[in-house]
């Protein structure tokens, strides 16, 4: 069975009442995160050495019977030892290490190891020596025969500390984590809540790098601006994703109601702003997923949000049309081709940068109001989707070429006759 031992003992600096697993990074203590790594590596149980149960203790129980784990408190060494068995595989993970945990997952899975720093770099930013030149990283797996020994220990030892003497002792191998991933952040032991707050920066922009490398479009940047500018304040005030989303799918509403009341332009502005808006939430969500606070499951409902934002630009540029209204259907054929030849396009474009600017829907709503107020609406509706359309079949053109792909030759018509022997 797999075990995690966890700590909520050490005190935070500058406060006695604070400790260093509960302080906050985007809005969930130190110690839910540990729980949320803990649980993605399959761990059993996870045990936390506390002085007592709390409040946030209990809730951090129903999290880990909701992943189907045991969850122990104890406060002592000698409590500790029944919970491990001899052919158990521990996970132990320091007071307050916030670690990314597909950097930490790596190092951990290569087998049984204590996980070392650089102590010249390690110990001014809070890690433990163990030798002249190592520092403990705040992590470590071994057999769990390795803590049978705790049993002999007075009860007033630090059963972290005691874990890792015993693990030295026993020889587990020392595994160096490289000195790079202290200085982007990717690994910290949060000491005080200033400690929090710029760890907690440093972690979102990480954690959103990955979408920043691949936007490509306005939209998309102005989205993971705000998730990295306000973000923090957001997941701590409990706004959560879903409720973000819920705010893009009103202001969309509202964009609709006003595009019916007969103002088209506010209309189409509000209807990107509502898709901006999603973004903030999907990225949001994606941070949760990616750090392991929330499940796997991506939201299953962004590609309809997303076909809706588009059939709210199609019923708007239908009311806008000053096309007549019969035949019936006229006025939208225009805004439904706009539509098609976008998501074509986007298609046509797909691993290129310049298809996500064709997705982005915060440029098309603003391009559509400005287009709404100062150009001959229908006339250049009619002639983005002769210019869509156009640029889709030299893109497939392009890539087609690219490809290599020729044409197969045709042989000789006779090649009895031709053949040289």
């Amino acid at each position: 069975m797999r075990i995690a031992v966890l700590s909520l003992v050490e005190n935070a600096a500058g406060g006695p009442r604070a400790l260093r697993g509960s302080l906050p990074i985007g809005g969930r203590s130190v110690l839910r995160h540990q729980i949320g790594f803990a649980l993605s590596l399959g761990c059993k149980r996870i045990i936390v050495m506390a002085e007592g149960i709390s409040g946030e203790l209990v809730a951090l129980q129903h999290v880990v019977e909701a992943g189907h784990a045991q969850f122990h408190v104890v406060a002592t060494a000698r409590a500790l030892v029944p919970l491990i068995q001899p052919e158990d595989d521990v996970f132990v993970l320091g007071d307050g290490l916030l670690a990314m945990p597909d950097t930490l997952r790596n190092l951990l899975e290569e087998g049984p190891g204590l996980l070392t720093l650089p102590v010249e770099l390690a110990l001014p930013l809070g890690f433990e020596r163990i030798d002249i030149n190592n520092a403990f990283a705040a992590a470590m797996r071994f057999p769990g025969r390795v803590a049978a020994a705790l049993a002999d220990l007075p009860p007033e030892w630090n059963v972290q500390s005691a874990l890792l003497r015993l693990a030295m002792q026993a020889r587990i191998t020392l595994r160096p984590v490289p000195s790079a991933l202290l200085d982007d952040g990717r690994w910290n032991i949060v000491r005080d809540e200033n400690e929090a707050h710029h760890i907690e920066r440093r972690w979102l922009r990480l954690h959103t790098a990955r979408a920043g490398s691949k936007s490509g479009s306005a939209g998309n940047t102005v989205a993971i601006a705000i998730v990295r500018r306000f973000g923090p304040a957001m997941l701590h005030a409990g706004t959560r994703p879903a409720i973000v989303g819920l705010a893009a799918g009103l202001m969309g509403l509202l964009g609709g109601g006003l595009g019916w009341l007969g103002n088209t332009a506010t209309g189409f502005a509000l209807l990107g702003l509502g898709w901006l808006v999603e973004r903030v939430a999907s990225l949001l969500g994606q941070v949760e997923r990616d750090s392991l606070l929330a499940s796997g499951l991506a939201r299953r409902s962004v590609e309809i949000f997303h076909v809706m934002i588009d059939l709210g630009f199609i019923v708007l540029a239908t009311w806008r049309s000053e096309l007549p209204a019969t035949p019936w259907g006229l006025r939208a054929f225009a805004p439904i081709l706009l539509i098609f030849a976008l998501r074509l396009l986007t298609v046509a474009l797909s691993g290129n940068r310049w298809g996500r600017w064709f997705e982005d829907r915060l440029i098309i709503g603003i391009a559509l109001a400005l287009t709404s107020v100062f150009l001959p609406f229908d006339v250049m509706i009619g002639l983005a989707v002769i210019a869509l359309i156009g640029a889709s079949l030299l893109a497939l053109k392009f890539a087609n070429d690219e490809s290599g792909n020729q044409p197969p030759s045709k042989g000789s018509p006779n090649p009895q006759l031709t053949s040289r022997g």
